[in-house]
């Protein structure tokens, strides 16, 4: 897979894919990820990206221009399967939705700045919107490095134990069950005899019980047919 992110701010994001899980999905060569400094493409005096709403208004907008030679750039090396604009706008992001980009072969994440883009990359590019929730962050960088490690964590091979992220929080609609490790008990806590039991069907068995029990607590929006 490869992501290319375009972004005023690239700095902002190396940190993320130089540990951890992204690093070992990248030098595995599962994963490529580009970014790509979006003032690059501006023919301004002193690389101007921005500029006042039509209209008037508080904020200033992302040109047009810069975004639209970027992205064309990009487009004419390789066919993009999405291209995401990161806005509190978009459609929030789920589990769902990381599966089924997790099987994309080229992503491009476009990473919005003060108010925004100028509509027209939007009409003329966008293929996908995604929001990481409902609140503003400063820019779409931090958002695009969410989306990326939940996309990227799913490609076969990242993880050491594949079926871990089959089990995760939200897969089947479901919270996860509580977890437990050694030592059997700690400060008069005792670790559930069925886990301890070997009877793996009473585990599972167990295990769904409390994930439906904790999502009803939690979010009884994600149990619909339970």
């Amino acid at each position: 897979m490869r992501i290319d992110i375009i972004s005023v701010l690239p700095e902002l994001m190396e940190s993320p894919f130089q540990a951890s899980i992204l690093k070992r999905a990248v030098q595995k060569g599962l994963a490529e990820v580009y970014f790509h400094q979006l003032r690059d493409w501006s023919t301004g005096k002193y690389r101007q990206i921005d500029d006042e709403p039509y209209g008037g208004g508080a904020g200033m907008v992302m040109m047009v221009e810069p975004l639209d030679k970027c992205i064309s750039e990009l487009k004419s090396q390789r066919n993009y399967d999405e291209i995401i604009y990161l806005t509190p706008e978009g459609e929030t992001l789920t589990q769902k939705i990381a599966n089924s980009l997790s099987i994309k072969n080229n992503l491009m994440f476009i990473c919005g700045h003060y108010k925004g883009i100028d509509q027209r990359v939007r009409d003329l590019h966008v293929t996908k919107e995604i929001s990481i929730g409902d609140y503003v962050l400063t820019g779409g960088e931090l958002a695009a490095c969410v989306l990326a490690d939940s996309v990227i964590r799913l490609l076969p091979g990242v993880l050491n134990d594949e079926q871990s992220a089959l089990t995760d929080s939200f897969q089947d609609d479901l919270l996860s069950p509580p977890i437990y490790t050694r030592p059997e008990e700690y400060k008069g806590l005792k670790v559930p005899q069925v886990l301890l039991s070997g009877n793996f069907a009473k585990i599972e068995e167990w295990r769904h019980d409390e994930a439906v029990r904790i999502t009803r607590e939690r979010r009884p929006d994600l149990l619909g047919e339970y």
